[in-house]
């Protein structure tokens, strides 16, 4: 298992976080996807899977659902 977490800018809603968990769930070996919602700022999105995540998947899944990965702010 591995669990990583990192933030997501521009989320205001209940809806932008079932965009986000939908397109994040669907990447492959993605068991659970956990958003803390900050409406005006950065949202801390926690991801767990079977294998460590390809960083560019998860900003393309995020890109996907229509918000971004704020750069350089990946929380461990």
């Amino acid at each position: 298992m591995s669990t990583t977490t990192f933030r997501v800018d521009g989320m205001t809603c209940g809806h932008c976080v079932n965009a986000v968990t939908e397109e994040l769930s669907a990447l492959p070996g993605v068991t659970d996807v956990a958003v803390e919602l900050v409406t005006g700022g950065s949202s801390p999105v926690t991801v767990t899977s079977d294998a460590p995540l390809d960083t560019a998947a998860v900003a393309a899944a995020v890109t996907e659902a229509g918000y971004a990965v704020t750069p350089g702010r990946s929380l461990l």
